[in-house]
C-alpha cells in the first residue's frame, strides 16, 4: 500500500489517507521550503507536513492555514513565529498561491489565486464520475460485514439504518481506493431457527383446522402464515391438537422459553429430525430471500452471503478450535470446554463446548472471524447493533489468541432508529408482529429519502426519524433541497436548448476569470472540498459528513442562483457560468452516488 497508514477517531479505525487536490498543494508547498532549511528540515524528522495544513474556517484568514511553526518551536529551539517567518521567506512565489500571511502565534495562512480554483474546476469537469475518487489499491484488503439480521422475519426501520449506513461506508472506503469485499453473515443455525420453525409448522397446522396454542416466545407476524401457505409438506403428515399439547408445560410469559423450546422437542417427535429440518429450512430460505430482496431493491448489495451452517459443515469450527488448543488458549472445567477470554480482557471466560458436547455461538464467532483472515481479508470492520457491545471484546480475544491483531477488527456500532408518524412514535417489535417493515418504509417515503435520512446523524447517535418531513417536497427536506440543486442545473440547459443556444465548454474554461462575483467564489470553495470531505468521510466511517457538505454544497448553488443569470447576453460569462454549475452538477451527483441516492434531472 501507498501512503501513511492512519488511525481514525479510535485505536482501530485504520484508513489509507493521501491528500488530495487543493490542500496538498499548500502542503508540498510547505515541504519544498522546509527543504531549503536545512535546521529546520532536520527539526521536522519524520513529521507529517499535510497534518500541519487545515483550511480555514474564516475566508479572511485565506483559504488554507498550517501550523508548522508551531510544531516545529520545540526541536528547532525557536520562537514559531520567527520559524515562520523563514518558511514565508523560503516559498518564494507560485502561481497557486497569491498571497501568505503570518497571524496569530506563528501560523501561515494561504491565499490561493483564482487560477488554482479554475484548474479545480478543469479537474470536476474532465474527471467527472471520478472525480474524487483514488485510484483503486492492491491492500489492505477490508471485509465489511453489515446487517446480518437474523433471517427469523423482514427488515425492519432499524435494519435498514445498519444497511445505509453499511453500504455508504463501503462505497466511500472504495472510493478512496480501499478493496472491499461485503458480507451478510447469515444466522441460519440454533435455537432461533429452531423456533421459526416451530411457529411456521403450527400455522400450517392452524391453516389445515388443528386448534394449537400459539407460544407466547414464537413468531407471531402475519409473514409466518404467508410462509406456512408456501411450504412444501408433501410427506409431513397432520397431527391432532392432543398430539402437540401431550406433555406440553404451560404457555405463559414466564414459561415461555420452557414452552417453545418442549414445542420444537415435539415436532421433532411426531415429524422426525428429517421432518421438522425441511419445514425449518424452507422458513429461513423464504425469509432470507425476502431479505435479499429488499435490500437490493433498497440499492445495498453483498458480495456474498456466508451461512453459520456453513461453518460447521466445513468444519471450520473445529479448525478454529484446533489452532486455540494449540496454542494453549483452551481448558476443561464442569465437563466444558473454555476460551480464557478474560485474558484479553473480558469480564469472564466463555463456553466454546458445552457439557453436552454442543458448540456455543461464541465458537461459532471465533470461527467466522477465523475463516475472515483466512480467506485473505487484513481489516474485518463488523456494523453491529447498539446491544452488541460486550461481543467486541471476546471476538478480538479468540483473534489474538490466534495469532492475528485485535485491531484487525473494527467495530461500528449503530444505535437505534425511532420511527415517528404525524407526531405519533411508531411502536416495533419482531416477534409479535408490530413493527413497520423497511419494505414499507421504502413505499413511504422511497428510497433515496430513506438512504440519505439513516446516515444524517453519526451512527452511534440515536435516529428519530420523521417520516412527515422526509416525505415533504420543500427546503426542510435537505435530500429534496441537494436533489432540487442537481434537477436546477439540468433545467437551466433545457432552457438554453429552447433559446436555441449551446454552450462552449472550451470558451468556458477560458473565460472563467469573469467569475468574479461574491457567490461563485464560494462555490469554487465548496467544490475543492469535495476529495478532502471523501475522504475525511472514508477516514471516520461517517457518511454525515458527506452529507453535511452536499447539503452546504447545495445551499452556495441555490444562493448562486437566486442572486445571478446563467444565460446572459455575454457568451464568455454565459460559457463560464455553465462551467461553473457544470462542475457543480458532478459533485452533487457524485456524492449522491456515494451515498446511494439518485440525481434527478427534474423533479
Amino acid at each position: 500500500p501507498q501512503g501513511p497508514l492512519v488511525n481514525r477517531r479510535g485505536p482501530h479505525r485504520i484508513v489509507l489517507i493521501q491528500l488530495r487536490a487543493m490542500k496538498s498543494i499548500v502542503a508540498e508547498l510547505v515541504t519544498q521550503a522546509l527543504a531549503g532549511i536545512p535546521d529546520l528540515a532536520e527539526a521536522a524528522g519524520d513529521l507529517t507536513i499535510e497534518g500541519t495544513v487545515e483550511r480555514t474556517r474564516d475566508p479572511a484568514h485565506g483559504d488554507f492555514a498550517s501550523n508548522v511553526a508551531m510544531r516545529l518551536a520545540k526541536p528547532a529551539r525557536k520562537n514559531p513565529r520567527e520559524i515562520a517567518a523563514q518558511i514565508v521567506e523560503a516559498l518564494g512565489g507560485n502561481d497557486t498561491v497569491s498571497k501568505v500571511e503570518i497571524a496569530g502565534p506563528g501560523f501561515i495562512n494561504f491565499y490561493l489565486s483564482p487560477g488554482a480554483f479554475h484548474a479545480e474546476l478543469e479537474s470536476v469537469i474532465e474527471q467527472g464520475e471520478q472525480y474524487g475518487r483514488q485510484p483503486r489499491r492492491d491492500g489492505p484488503k477490508i471485509l465489511l460485514e453489515f446487517v446480518s439480521a437474523n433471517p427469523t422475519g423482514p427488515l425492519h426501520v432499524g435494519h435498514g439504518r445498519g444497511a445505509s449506513y453499511g453500504a455508504t461506508v463501503g462505497n466511500l472506503l472504495e472510493a478512496v481506493g480501499y478493496p472491499v469485499h461485503r458480507e451478510y453473515y447469515v444466522n441460519d443455525a440454533g435455537r432461533q431457527m429452531d423456533i421459526l420453525g416451530a411457529s411456521v409448522w403450527l400455522r400450517w397446522l392452524e391453516a389445515a383446522g388443528v386448534e394449537v396454542d400459539f407460544p407466547k416466545g414464537g413468531y407471531r407476524g402475519d409473514y409466518i402464515r404467508d410462509i406456512a401457505s408456501d411450504i412444501d409438506t408433501s410427506g409431513i403428515e397432520p397431527v391432532t391438537a392432543d398430539d402437540v399439547a401431550n406433555g406440553l408445560p404451560e404457555n405463559t410469559e414466564e414459561n415461555a422459553d420452557a414452552f417453545v423450546d418442549a414445542l420444537v422437542a415435539r415436532c421433532k417427535e411426531l415429524h422426525g429430525e428429517d421432518g421438522f429440518a425441511r419445514i425449518r429450512q424452507q422458513s429461513l430460505e423464504s425469509i432470507r430471500d425476502e431479505i435479499r430482496e429488499d435490500l437490493e431493491e433498497f440499492g445495498v448489495h453483498f458480495d456474498e452471503w456466508f451461512s453459520e451452517q456453513s461453518l460447521t459443515k466445513s468444519n471450520r469450527v473445529d479448525d478454529a478450535l484446533a489452532v486455540l488448543e494449540e496454542r494453549g488458549m483452551l481448558y476443561e472445567k464442569d465437563g466444558a470446554t473454555w476460551f480464557p477470554s478474560t485474558r484479553f480482557g473480558d469480564d469472564k471466560d466463555r463456553v466454546v463446548v458445552r457439557d453436552n458436547g454442543v458448540k456455543t455461538y461464541f465458537a461459532s464467532d471465533i470461527a467466522y472471524h477465523f475463516d475472515k483472515r483466512e480467506r485473505g481479508y487484513d481489516h474485518l470492520i463488523d456494523v453491529l447493533g447498539a446491544d452488541h457491545h460486550g461481543y467486541v471484546t471476546r471476538v478480538r480475544g479468540g483473534l489474538e489468541a490466534m495469532g492475528y491483531e485485535a485491531e484487525d477488527l473494527e467495530v461500528q456500532f449503530i444505535q437505534f432508529v425511532t420511527l415517528y408518524r404525524s407526531g405519533k412514535r411508531v411502536q416495533m417489535g419482531t416477534r409479535s408482529g408490530q413493527f413497520d417493515t423497511l419494505r414499507q418504509l421504502r413505499e413511504e417515503v422511497g428510497n433515496d429519502a430513506a438512504r440519505f435520512y439513516y446516515v444524517m446523524r453519526s451512527n452511534d447517535q440515536h435516529l428519530d426519524f420523521d417520516l412527515d418531513v422526509a416525505t415533504s417536497q420543500s427546503n426542510d427536506n435537505p435530500v429534496y433541497y441537494i436533489q432540487y440543486a442537481h434537477a436546477r442545473v439540468a433545467s437551466v440547459f433545457r432552457q438554453l436548448g429552447e433559446k436555441s443556444l449551446e454552450w462552449d465548454a472550451a470558451n468556458g474554461r477560458k473565460s472563467l476569470d469573469l467569475l468574479v462575483e461574491s457567490q461563485e467564489a464560494a462555490l469554487m470553495t465548496s467544490l475543492s472540498r469535495y476529495p478532502e470531505i471523501v475522504e475525511l468521510a472514508a477516514g471516520n466511517r461517517a457518511p454525515q459528513t458527506l452529507v453535511h457538505y452536499l447539503r452546504d454544497l447545495a445551499n452556495d448553488f441555490h444562493t448562486y442562483y437566486n442572486a445571478h443569470a446563467f444565460i446572459v447576453d455575454d457568451a464568455n460569462l454565459r460559457d463560464a457560468r455553465l462551467y461553473l454549475i457544470t462542475a457543480t452538477r458532478n459533485v452533487i451527483a457524485n456524492g449522491l452516488g456515494i451515498l446511494g441516492v439518485s440525481a434527478p434531472e427534474k423533479m
